[in-house]
């Protein structure tokens, strides 16, 4: 069953035009556990190629992190490259590919920021909140925030902190690798988010859900028949 935004808004905006929105957006975001265990976890990635925008969307059974179906869709993007407005060129792509799902994830792992963000609003916490559907952000470095060191042990993690309020954790998937930086989306807590990366996680640094994200939006088709593309 195709993911349909419940809410919507223009993304032709000027920058500062997308800042005041995604500060209105922020105070929608709902902050609590994950009211039954996920059976279907869906991974969500980006790529692109010059000014079109390849997003993919991959459901695993979960816990066993079986590739279920994939969708794709490329969208053509027109606004500028700025660190914390990455939605704005990325979201059109994400929702077109949710909307191609024939299946339904219980939650979503984005690989970006949720809350991580200077105005709280990554892609995980933007796509979560236009949805209403349970996300979470796993991104590859930091954007925002600090942190103390993590100990090196697998499932170890520290908060991210921004000023005296905890934005996120910086997680160790894997002993002696780099960690992640794991963030509420929308409608998950914090816990939750650590424990379901981890749990998706297992002879890797990225999570499986997005570890096949990756691999299908860079044009690899996934194991399985169930494979959507919109072009």
């Amino acid at each position: 069953m195709a993911l349909i935004a419940q809410r919507t808004h223009a993304w032709d905006l000027s920058p500062e035009e997308a800042r005041i929105l995604q500060e209105r957006l922020r105070a929608l975001i709902r902050v609590e556990p994950l009211t039954m265990t996920p059976r279907v976890v869906g991974g969500v990635d980006v790529s692109f190629q010059g000014d079109i925008a390849r997003a993919a969307v991959v459901l695993l059974s979960f816990p066993d992190l079986t590739p279920l179906e994939a969708a794709t869709a490329e969208v053509a993007v027109s606004f500028p490259y700025i660190p914390g407005l990455l939605a704005f060129r990325e979201g059109p792509a994400v929702l077109a590919a949710l909307e191609r799902l024939i299946g339904q994830p219980d939650v979503l792992l984005f690989d970006a920021q949720g809350m991580a963000h200077p105005r709280r609003m990554g892609l995980a916490s933007h796509i979560g909140v236009l949805l209403d559907w349970p996300s979470i952000g796993c991104a590859k470095s930091r954007l925002f925030g600090e942190h103390e060191e993590v100990p090196p042990e697998r499932g170890s993690w520290v908060p991210l902190w921004d000023g005296p309020e905890v934005i996120g954790a910086v997680l160790r998937t894997q002993s002696h690798t780099q960690p992640v930086y794991v963030s509420i989306g929308h409608r998950t807590d914090l816990e939750t988010a650590i424990e379901l990366v981890l749990a998706c996680t297992s002879s890797y640094r990225i999570p499986e859900p997005l570890r096949w994200a990756h691999r299908v939006a860079g044009g690899e088709p996934l194991p399985t028949s169930r494979q959507l593309s919109l072009f």
